[in-house]
């Protein structure tokens, strides 16, 4: 004779059960503790999380949001990918090709999808905005008046779109990369620019508080592939036009838009970082 908990299981078998539909599932994940919605307060998170390791913060980002991914800019960043790659197997991964970075950026993109087995969703400019635009201003025209209409085409435009599809975003912003811009960027942070999927969009910025020193001491201690460009004295990397080396003791921007002023070296893809509003 079975007991009344074998007989309990027994009528609780998959075949036996009432198919829950998807809302009524993360429903009962929510209430059980398994899924925390993403509308917790990110300001709460923010200060509970400061001081936390980035792996931590990534481990309970992937909690809070299924639907989130990690902006992948070709550079030291790629850190983000080696840390989440060790709390889940499950990643969604993009970046935005310009049209115009530097053959060792794309070549090294590839690089580390082969490395991670991992696909990369890569995002480009609309082309019908992308030729206008050229004819009308040439290839260069950011070098006479400024880069914030080349950046909105080639770049924002295409975040916008891909963030419409997400809950949450992961990037690699550090506060070091601009004092004078960056200074107050959070671990977890509601974004004010752009909407994700359900309207709100949550932005995750697990490397907020390290130093550059401590990203690459990171990589080579877990000998993480890195863009080669680092080698040859470039620190921060975008489009090729817009992107130097700089020299010992220099700050890592100047080696970006070098022909404004240091308050407009940010090209609009993270919000409170310039005055721009794209």
């Amino acid at each position: 004779m079975i007991s009344r908990a074998e007989q309990e299981r027994y009528n609780r078998r998959p075949s036996q059960a009432r198919r829950l539909n998807k809302s009524e599932y993360l429903l009962n994940q929510e209430k059980s503790g398994l899924i925390v919605a993403h509308n917790e307060n990110p300001g709460t998170l923010a200060v509970e999380y400061a001081d936390k390791h980035p792996k931590e913060i990534l481990a309970r980002a992937f909690e809070l949001e299924p639907n989130i991914a990690i902006s992948f800019s070709g550079a030291e960043d790629v850190v983000l990918i080696d840390l989440a790659r060790k709390v889940s197997k499950d990643l969604q991964v993009f970046t935005l090709d310009t049209g115009r970075l530097h053959p060792e950026t794309y070549r090294f993109i590839d690089q580390v999808r082969e490395h991670y087995d991992l696909a990369i969703d890569v995002l480009s400019p609309d082309a019908e905005k992308l030729e206008a635009y050229v004819k009308a201003k040439g290839l260069y025209d950011f070098y006479k008046s400024d880069h914030h209409e080349c950046c909105g085409i080639r770049k924002i435009e295409p975040l916008r779109r891909k963030l419409a599809t997400l809950n949450a975003w992961i990037t690699g912003q550090r506060k070091d990369q601009s004092p004078s811009t960056r200074n107050d960027v959070a671990v977890f942070e509601q974004d004010s620019s752009f909407t994700g999927a359900d309207n709100a969009l949550l932005k995750v910025n697990p490397l907020a508080n390290w130093t550059s020193a401590q990203v690459w001491e990171y990589i080579r201690m877990f000998d993480v592939p890195y863009n080669p460009l680092h080698d040859q004295g470039y620190i921060s990397i975008g489009c090729e036009p817009c992107t130097r080396p700089v020299n010992p003791g220099q700050h890592e921007r100047e080696g970006r838009w070098w022909w404004e002023e240091a308050t407009a070296k940010e090209c609009g893809l993270h919000k409170g970082n310039s005055s721009s509003q794209d």
